[in-house]
């Protein structure tokens, strides 16, 4: 289960017989969601049969080669028999140096569901070294975030005291503002009994808009913007939004963030990423579940479900080679459609959205991804960058988050860069027209050289040679949040930044296949300490 094993070109083998024909738990597909639910159950005692149809770990959460993610896209953006809606539509991809790259078919691990990135004090990193997961994974930092300013420039985000005195792009103003805000929001935060009530925010504004809060503070536009955008990751325009974040969340936001900073000795700031890319997580619990006894077959199609004849109760599922193999329960990859007679009642359907905490829930993440042969910065390889709303044109009402990602996280050749980038949207073609705009807007930022930082003095002799891009896909995901009831359905991946809210989803799901068990219940074991030093961070 290496960073580059994903070989859909490679023949088919003679499907095996599998022994024992009958398990606690069968799981189709080994994307995220799934493989921590597998690791989970066997890890908890349970025998458990994780299938895939697929050649490669990671489904949906996946990192291919160009081939096998051109391939993987087309596949699914197609309905079939047993995903009649398929995930992905629209599909679009563009090889603009079709000589160069294929002199490099497999250095390539390109993320499905990018962009991705993980805050060193969040919930999957915890759950990482809960686990044992984390012994299978080494991380790198994200060097910097920046954000589209009015000048169509890249400014740098200033996201600690540290950064804000170094930030050249800030008046004395602007940072005293700054530096004001962290103060009171640390004050918030501190759990010090003897800390000034002046310093804590009241409950009234806790339970206002954030937004609303930051202009209460006297913060100015580009501050507020920054504050909501790039750190607080608002997916929104919070300006006339209904999706409104309150400042109660968005404190929690900063602090996630805050405590990030500085938690890994190695990490620069408060994001880090998975060298041969994301698809690394999903393989890592694969290979704590294999560790605790699970059962994995890849290549193997499930072709329906068997049910009871007298209750009409799910009992097992056929495979592609003909046998029949049961289980009592079974958690489905999201491409997988249930058949109506098992699906759960619409009032359970909907009591079961309630019960989880995505917060995109219906509509659609538009996703895409560029191969260009510089970076956007002379300077950096590995960083976030933020188009807010209305940066790109007066209808953009969600932000669009770029990461790119070079040749030392093993995901492209040295001299190359991967960009990713994202929008919520509500249909395809609003989807649609906020990847065209990000695309134009990369593209122009590579080509004309306006991508240098504001806030980062630069002489005339710095002037780099003109960027390429040399490759690109843009696509449609439908959100959803999976479901439960006789059989579980698993969330597909959401339009966040990070994994927590999609991980909870998963953790909800998992008690509701085992009501009575701790998802990766404490041990004493060294092994599964939650010791940070079980985080392996590259330099």
């Amino acid at each position: 289960m290496t960073g580059n094993e994903s070989e859909s070109e490679l023949p088919v083998p003679p499907y095996p017989p599998i022994e024992p024909t009958a398990f606690d738990l069968i799981v189709i597909g080994t994307g995220l969601p799934e493989s921590v639910i597998s690791a989970a159950a066997s890890a908890s005692g349970k025998s458990v049969l994780h299938l895939d149809p697929n050649p490669f770990y990671g489904s949906h959460f996946s990192s291919l080669s160009i081939a096998d993610l051109t391939h993987f896209l087309n596949s699914h953006s197609t309905p079939s028999s047993v995903c009649p809606d398929p995930l992905y539509s629209d599909v679009e991809i563009s090889n603009y140096a079709p000589r160069l790259l294929s002199q490099h078919p497999r250095n390539f691990n390109l993320d499905v569901s990018g962009p991705r990135v993980l805050f060193c004090a969040d919930h999957a990193v915890d759950l990482m070294l809960k686990s044992g997961a984390s012994h299978y994974l080494e991380f790198k930092s994200i060097d910097a975030t920046f954000m589209l300013d009015a000048d169509a420039k890249l400014c740098s985000v200033p996201d600690s005291r540290a950064a804000i005195f170094k930030d050249k792009s800030l008046g004395l103003m602007e940072k005293n503002q700054l530096m004001r805000f962290f103060k009171l929001v640390q004050g918030h935060l501190s759990l010090d009994e003897s800390e000034e009530n002046n310093v804590r925010i009241s409950e009234e504004d806790l339970d206002s808009p954030f937004a609303e809060f930051l202009t209460k503070m006297k913060l100015p536009h580009k501050i507020k913007s920054i504050v909501l955008y790039a750190i607080a990751m608002a997916d929104y325009d919070q300006e006339v939004s209904e999706y409104v974040l309150k400042t109660r969340d968005g404190i929690n936001r900063l602090a996630l963030y805050n405590s990030s900073i500085g938690r890994f000795q190695n990490a620069l700031g408060a994001l880090i990423y998975p060298i041969y890319g994301q698809g690394e997580l999903p393989q890592a619990f694969c290979r704590r579940a294999a560790v605790k006894g699970c059962l994995y077959v890849l290549r193997m199609p499930v072709i329906s479900l068997l049910t009871d004849q007298n209750s009409g109760s799910y009992k097992g599922v056929r495979l592609a080679s003909g046998q029949d193999i049961f289980s009592h329960k079974l958690v489905l990859d999201p491409s997988f459609t249930v058949p109506g007679s098992l699906a759960s009642s619409h009032q359970q359907l909907q009591e079961s959205f309630q019960a989880f905490s995505l917060s995109d829930n219906k509509g659609k993440v538009a996703r895409g991804i560029c191969i260009t042969r510089s970076s956007l910065k002379p300077d950096l390889s590995n960083f976030l960058v933020i188009f807010p709303p209305r940066s790109l044109f007066p209808e953009q009402v969600t932000s669009i988050r770029v990461l790119q990602l070079g040749g030392n996280l093993a995901v492209c050749p040295l001299g190359m860069f991967v960009l990713y980038f994202s929008a919520l949207c509500d249909e395809v073609n609003q989807g649609k027209k906020l990847l065209h705009a990000a695309l134009s807007a990369l593209q122009k930022l590579l080509v004309t050289g306006t991508a240098g930082n504001s806030s980062t003095a630069q002489s005339e002799d710095m002037e780099e040679a003109k960027p390429t891009l040399l490759w690109s896909a843009l696509y449609i995901q439908d959100l959803s949040l999976g479901q439960f009831g006789s059989i579980i359905s698993t969330p597909t991946p959401d339009g966040n930044l990070n994994y927590n809210d999609l991980l909870d989803a998963t953790e909800k799901l998992y008690r509701k296949l085992y009501p009575n068990e701790e998802l990766f219940p404490e041990t004493t074991s060294p092994e599964n300490s939650e010791d940070d030093a079980g985080l392996t961070l590259e330099s």
